[in-house]
């Protein structure tokens, strides 16, 4: 199932039922699970390894060296799970040394054509990144995230999970689980609540979610006093512990 006209390193290990387009090239370092499939023209190189049933369309580049200056050959690593779609012309860049040497891309997410992920971001399951949608270096996104169009992330940003980006965003600070953020510097507006509810939680997880919101972003309290108020009244609530656990974690502040 690999194309007259495609490249592939004999040194590659290519799965099972693996389909490989023409004009494709497969480095010398490349691991291709089982039931994946390369479209035309696409370049997978580097120390990289693509686990089971992905679909990488045309003119894809997967596992190419960073964009980063510091960046001088290192044998650094792509990890990208299963099931997942990389649409064209999408770029999805290796770790660097000072980064800890791995990019590392989880199962079941979608990146639309045009978006870049770039080293050492850290990404999750069932992820959406819209159409030029750009990840810096080092950022983390969390399960079922959804970046909309054109979203820019600055390096070492957090994006929690099930967040909703609207297009066109620049994403500089943290953002905290279930909420939906905009804008240039991107802000927090609300609770995702129709993901949410899409994904399974409870009605009343949902309601705790937007009570622990409202304390920490419209009550008139500094962070820690409102997350301990948060713990008071909703820490029964995994989900609640889930946001209060990732605010205290950042590093970078919040967008508020």
């Amino acid at each position: 199932m690999i194309h007259a006209t495609a490249i592939v390193h004999p040194n590659a290990q290519i799965g099972d039922q693996v389909s490989i387009g023409p004009y494709a090239v497969i480095g010398e370092h490349v691991k291709i699970g089982a039931g994946t499939w390369i479209g035309p023209h696409s370049v997978i190189e580097g120390w990289t390894t693509i686990g089971c049933e992905n679909k990488i369309y045309q003119f894809a580049s997967v596992g190419a060296e960073p964009q980063d200056l510091k960046f001088h050959g290192e044998q650094t690593t792509l990890t990208l799970g299963d099931r997942n779609l990389v649409r064209e012309f999408v770029t999805i860049h290796r770790g660097t040394e000072d980064g800890g040497g791995k990019t590392v891309i989880g199962s079941d997410s979608l990146f639309m054509a045009y978006s870049h992920v770039a080293h050492d971001c850290q990404i999750g399951n069932h992820v959406i990144l819209a159409n030029a949608a750009t990840l810096a270096g080092h950022v983390e996104i969390d399960d079922f995230a959804i970046l909309g169009g054109l979203t820019a992330v600055h390096q070492f940003v957090r994006v929690g999970s099930h967040v909703m980006v609207s297009g066109g965003s620049m994403v500089a600070q943290d953002v905290p689980p279930y909420t939906i953020a905009q804008g240039d510097r991107a802000k927090t507006i609300g609770i995702n609540s129709v993901g949410l509810k899409r994904r399974g939680f409870t009605d009343e997880a949902i309601r705790a979610i937007k009570n622990a919101y409202r304390l920490m972003y419209r009550a008139e309290m500094k962070q820690e006093e409102a997350l301990e108020q948060i713990i008071a009244e909703f820490g029964s609530f995994p989900e609640v512990m889930a946001f209060v656990d990732f605010i205290r974690g950042s590093k970078r502040g919040m967008a508020r």
